[in-house]
């Protein structure tokens, strides 16, 4: 099983920095940066520690995910926050999980043991709220169906339509955004009923730069999947 560790960058200089060098190379088989266009140096810096990486031409998470699909070599995938928000320590734990045979393994900030250092009562909130609509709605066991640090297999990407703009343009251009995959994912592997387990794993506060949350459009458009999905995509 090869694993591609597909990090996201948007002006993420300091974390880079901080923590990029606390991963090891026995940890994953590929090393991917996909960058949304940052102009804090955050290419520069990749390019000089000899990461490769791909510039987006589009902006925005999923374009992110879908221009570095054809870079992708790895059997599965482990998408990892550069921020600080996600702790490199956990990588080995979540790749030795999927290897049990699972899908899908989510580093979660709400298990038992677990918690998020970043959240304010919004995103808490929101967070928890969408967790909970997945679990009843579609059939889920989740404790965070929300969050970017999990794992899962290259192939569900094909097999849940998540490469296809049709999958979220609609909620995009009714809220005037560009959402993400993590929700629809979550959704479409509990509708599905893969195998999907979590481990805890803590959440730090972010290190540098700013978020990015577009929370109440963001908000509105996850919400129009998960009530959407209950109707489509069989």
């Amino acid at each position: 099983m090869k694993v591609t560790l597909l990090i996201p960058t948007l002006n993420e200089i300091d974390g880079m920095k901080s923590v990029l060098p606390k991963i090891c190379p026995e940890w994953y088989d590929q090393l991917l940066i996909v960058d949304g266009q940052s102009t804090d140096g955050t290419i520069e810096y990749a390019q000089k520690m000899g990461y490769p990486i791909v510039i987006q031409k589009k902006k925005g998470m999923r374009h992110a995910y879908m221009e570095a699909l054809p870079h992708i070599t790895g059997d599965v995938v482990l998408t990892f926050s550069p921020d600080g928000n996600s702790i490199p320590e956990l990588i080995p734990s979540c790749i030795a999980k999927i290897k049990e045979g699972y899908d899908m393994v989510i580093v979660s900030r709400y298990a038992q043991g677990a918690k998020s250092y970043d959240d304010d009562a919004i995103t808490a909130f929101g967070n928890k709220m969408f967790t909970t609509l997945i679990d009843l709605l579609h059939g889920g066991h989740y404790t965070d169906a929300m969050v970017i640090y999990r794992v899962y297999k290259k192939s569900l990407i094909y097999d849940l339509d998540l490469d296809k703009d049709s999958s979220y343009e609609t909620e995009e251009k009714l809220f005037k955004t560009t959402i993400s995959w993590e929700p629809l994912l979550s959704i479409r592997c509990a509708k599905k009923k893969l195998k999907v387990a979590d481990i805890p794993g803590d959440e730090p506060a972010r290190e540098g730069g700013e978020r990015k949350l577009q929370v109440w459009r963001w908000g509105a458009a996850y919400m129009y999947q998960v009530i959407r999905e209950i109707f489509v995509w069989k």
